[in-house]
């Protein structure tokens, strides 16, 4: 009897959690599984708090800069009053800063999603084009191509499949694949930087200047103040070509398939020039690995990119 009872004692005690012989692999794996889901929860919950701080942020800095134009506008007309000689000049300063503040503080935007985002929806449109380019064995020239005059088409994107290639006539680039004469074939397609452009000329006080340097400029100052689709952008026109020193894009390589970069300044000139202008971009750091250090190499050198556009007279 005694020894029965110690025996079912012994096989209680091997079955029960805490004895050394129980296999607890399965019941690790469980609570390993629970605390990456509570991780990855908490994660989560972090990140869309940030997305909430970093919004609200962005609002609060539109918000101040609102009520700073609205001060500076309602201490002008203050001024005024005080001041009766001076009472044109800071009434208009004054309606001004008025103006300004209420423009700012209601058109604030509601929505602001990070550079990351953008970048990685182009990734998908690079990469797509640059599928097209490799499969139809075009060539590696880009021709951004104005609008014919009295046309519903806009500017568009022409690559050749030749390095010798002929434009082809407006009728055949309204269509997506030319295959008209040997010289002429390619890929025609709606350029990333159409929309912007438009929005560029919107926003200006005057029309794009007809001056290639002069638009060399206007259009760097737009793709970076304006759209900050970089931290900076430096023009260096010459006889029929303008290169475009480019520091900090914020879509990734600029050497890509239609970058935004690119294209804004393709379409810029293009419209503004009235001519066909191939581009052609190249990353600094593999220029300079292939090429000797020169003076003009070591300026080079503060850029990332170089976008070098070239039109015919």
């Amino acid at each position: 009897m005694s020894r029965r009872s110690s025996s079912r004692s012994q096989t209680a005690d091997a079955d029960s959690p805490g004895s050394p012989g129980t296999d607890r692999s399965g019941d690790d794996a469980v609570t390993e599984t629970e605390r990456l889901r509570a991780r990855v929860a908490v994660l989560e919950e972090e990140n869309d708090k940030l997305r909430r701080e970093y919004a609200r942020s962005k609002r609060a800095r539109h918000r101040r800069t609102a009520l700073g134009l609205f001060a500076v506008g309602a201490l002008a007309v203050v001024a005024g009053l005080a001041l009766p000689a001076s009472r044109d000049v800071l009434f208009a300063l004054g309606g001004t800063g008025l103006f300004a503040g209420v423009l700012t503080y209601y058109l604030t935007p509601e929505r602001f999603l990070p550079a990351s985002v953008g970048e990685s929806v182009y990734a998908a449109l690079a990469e797509n084009g640059t599928a097209i380019r490799a499969e139809l064995g075009l060539a590696d020239e880009t021709v951004y191509v104005p609008a014919p005059e009295r046309a519903s088409r806009d500017e568009r994107v022409f690559v050749p499949r030749r390095d010798d290639y002929e434009l082809p006539d407006d009728e055949s680039l309204a269509r997506t694949f030319v295959t008209s004469d040997d010289r002429q074939r390619g890929v025609t397609l709606e350029p990333a930087g159409l929309a912007l452009v438009a929005e560029f000329e919107r926003a200006l006080s005057g029309s794009l200047a007809e001056d290639p340097e002069t638009l060399a400029d206007q259009l760097a100052d737009g793709a970076a103040e304006q759209f900050e689709l970089a931290d900076r952008l430096d023009a260096d026109p010459d006889d029929r070509r303008v290169t475009v020193g480019v520091t900090g894009s914020a879509f990734g390589r600029v050497d890509r398939f239609d970058h935004p970069i690119q294209s804004f300044l393709g379409v810029g000139l293009a419209r503004g020039l009235d001519r066909p202008v191939a581009v052609e971009t190249e990353s600094v750091s593999s220029s300079a690995a292939s090429a000797s250090e020169t003076d003009a190499d070591a300026a080079d050198a503060d850029y990332d990119y170089l976008v070098t556009c070239r039109w015919r007279s």
